[in-house]
């Protein structure tokens, strides 16, 4: 009995691994988005991705040792004004 307990335990905790591996979540989304697209916005971070902390989504992974590039870019407002916003990508690593 006792070992069967220690069994479920040990694949439980085995497949709670393999799921945090698995699981999306902003960070993962953002790395593989900008791995797919080369950069991102604010806007375009809430509009494909759901994530409407792009900059607390940025400083997360840079603690996590990512690099990342900005670049400020000019973009149209609805009222016909230009505002700036950041544009993210990954800093490219060179040998």
């Amino acid at each position: 009995m006792l070992n069967g307990l220690w069994l479920n335990v040990f694949l439980s905790k085995q497949l709670t691994k393999q799921l945090e591996i698995m699981r999306e979540t902003h960070k993962t989304r953002l790395i593989k988005y900008l791995k797919n697209y080369g950069s991102i916005t604010s806007i375009q971070a809430i509009q494909d991705l759901g994530n409407t902390r792009l900059s607390a989504t940025i400083f997360s992974l840079r603690e996590l040792g990512w690099n990342f590039e900005t670049e400020d870019v000019k973009v149209p407002t609805r009222f016909g004004t230009t505002t700036v916003v950041t544009k993210y990508s990954l800093k490219s690593v060179e040998n």
